[in-house]
């Protein structure tokens, strides 16, 4: 972000630390320089100066800055491409959080949005094409401006370096912008996106496999030798598809099961007490600590849970005078969802709350039952702990 926060905003200072270098905004968009941008840089001069220096021996140690520009000349590329899928997005009211521009290029992050197979088409396709023009542009200006030394070197570097960009992103598969393209085709032939972002997952691990034998394998198999700067790049590179391509495939096999995240499905039987109550009222109304008791403040919003262990404890003499305040445990902040509450709505919402236990309630706002951390995470994995690991949980 441009502003990185004042003294009373300690929690903006971290996430700005921690995104990296704010480089202020474009069109209303955050831009970061990551940390990790330097470590390509500092590659691209010790890799490519030599080689700069070698062709061109007057150059000498300019060889090596001229490397540098290199760097920034890729960096700027990137900026073009990522901005090209933020304003394109924009044209679709899709709200952009930011771009950062990192050690593998950069990425657009947006806030939540409602897409379709055309409009993630078009957004993902902005940027290939924002590099095609950049590498056009570049080609006239080498074809036609009369560039020297220098200047031709770095325009001749603009041109391949956004045609590169441009043609890698295209290749149909996850995480690159090409894989939108087949899962808007899966997506628009079967009506899942999950399906389309499984499909181009997939594909994204068949371009690393064929990556790595092209330029690796086969030079091998033929007796070349092999460079050892270029097969580490390919390796990198590799390995980072190869994870995006993973990611996806597993936050889609996820987003399949988001329409089991029910809040009324998923919470258990519970009755609501004013915290002014006594042990002896929450063991009347829950004997056997079921249902679960939820306590409500004087305006009546869910503010704690009873611990049924606790309120066993409780000697028969005291359970009239003891407070029902000394047998239970507070919920989060505001950790109360209405009742009809479900899918991904609801998951984003429980994500910013504390705690793992959140009161369900009713139109009315009565508590209806008490939704777990774990019952949402079980129903989006299939993984449900058992009884007494819930229980330690929520302890």
């Amino acid at each position: 972000m441009a502003d990185t926060g004042g003294p009373g905003q300690p929690g903006k200072n971290t996430t700005t630390r921690r995104e990296g270098i704010p480089l202020g905004r474009i069109a209303g968009i955050p831009v970061f320089l990551a940390y990790s941008w330097f470590i390509i840089a500092a590659f691209t001069v010790i890799a490519y100066g030599p080689v700069l220096q070698t062709n061109n021996p007057r150059l000498g140690l300019t060889a090596f800055f001229v490397a540098f520009a290199y760097a920034l000349l890729l960096l700027i590329s990137v900026l073009a491409h990522e901005l090209a899928h933020a304003l394109t997005a924009k044209l679709f009211h899709w709200p952009t959080e930011k771009i950062v521009l990192n050690l593998w290029g950069g990425h657009t992050q947006f806030q939540s949005f409602t897409a379709s197979p055309g409009r993630s088409v078009l957004v993902a396709m902005a940027g290939p094409a924002a590099n095609f023009v950049l590498a056009g542009a570049g080609w006239l200006l080498v074809s036609y401006g009369e560039l020297r030394g220098v200047g031709d070197i770095l325009a001749n570097i603009f041109v391949w370096a956004n045609l590169l960009i441009g043609i890698f992103n295209v290749l149909p598969g996850l995480p690159l912008d090409g894989g939108r393209l087949v899962e808007s085709a899966v997506w628009k032939a079967t009506g899942s996106q999950e399906k389309g972002t499984i499909a181009a997952g997939w594909a994204g691990r068949i371009i690393v496999v064929a990556l790595a034998l092209w330029f690796i394998v086969l030079p091998f198999i033929r007796g070349a030798r092999p460079d050892i700067a270029f097969t580490l790049v390919t390796a990198l590179v590799g390995s980072f598809l190869w994870m995006g391509a993973s990611a996806s495939i597993q936050q889609a096999r996820l987003r399949r099961r988001l329409h089991l995240v029910d809040a009324a499905a998923l919470a258990e039987p519970a009755v609501g007490l004013p915290s002014s109550a006594t042990v002896a009222e929450i063991l009347d109304r829950a004997p056997a600590g079921k249902p679960a008791v939820v306590l409500c403040d004087r305006d009546g919003r869910p503010v704690a849970v009873v611990d049924a262990g606790a309120a066993a404890t409780v000697p028969a003499s005291l359970v009239s005078s003891t407070p029902v305040s000394a047998v239970s445990y507070a919920l989060g902040p505001g950790a109360y969802v209405p009742e009809w509450s479900k899918g991904q709505e609801l998951v984003q919402y429980l994500a910013q709350l504390e705690g793992q236990e959140y009161a369900v309630v009713d139109r009315e706002g009565a508590v209806t039952g008490l939704l777990r951390q774990s019952a949402v995470l079980g129903a989006i994995t299939g993984k449900y702990p058992s009884e007494r690991q819930n229980q330690g949980q929520n302890r």
